[in-house]
């Protein structure tokens, strides 16, 4: 069986969310609190939030990754499907880059493993909110 988009999304938000009040409780601003989000210090601090923090492996292959944002607010989903193609169901899409697709078990999705956009600090900064799900908003298809 597989995993919802829509589980990980709000599993996700609710453990971004606790972070983010927990550094807020600390009284940090906005750039330490994206600071703390480094890969480097994440899979120290909070090896929870990631599962492949506990194999030191990180999802893009960049020097300086930020996790404040794990997802894209260019991404969009709907596990009921966007369409079909070639009878498969297209669950997910980038509105920026069409790029790789990965196909398995009937269903295609985006394979984001070459974008680095949202893991940017700058792209963070420019996009930030506390909210994980106001920076996604766009992201669940009905």
């Amino acid at each position: 069986m597989r995993m919802k988009y829509i589980d990980w999304f709000e599993s996700h938000a609710l453990k971004h969310k606790k972070i983010v009040e927990k550094l807020q409780s600390k009284a940090y601003t906005r750039e330490q609190i994206v600071d703390y989000f480094d890969f480097e210090n994440m899979k120290k601090k909070e090896e929870d939030f990631c599962p492949l923090y506990k194999e030191n492996k990180k999802c893009h292959d960049m020097k300086n990754l930020n996790c404040y944002m794990c997802a894209c607010p260019n991404f969009r989903f709907n596990d009921d499907g966007l369409a079909k193609y070639n009878e498969q169901v297209i669950l997910s899409k980038c509105t920026i880059n069409n790029g790789k697709k990965f196909a398995g078990g009937g269903f295609i999705h985006q394979d984001c493993s070459s974008c680095t956009v949202p893991h940017h600090k700058a792209y963070i900064l420019k996009n930030f909110s506390y909210e994980w799900k106001d920076m996604m908003s766009d992201c669940k298809i009905k």
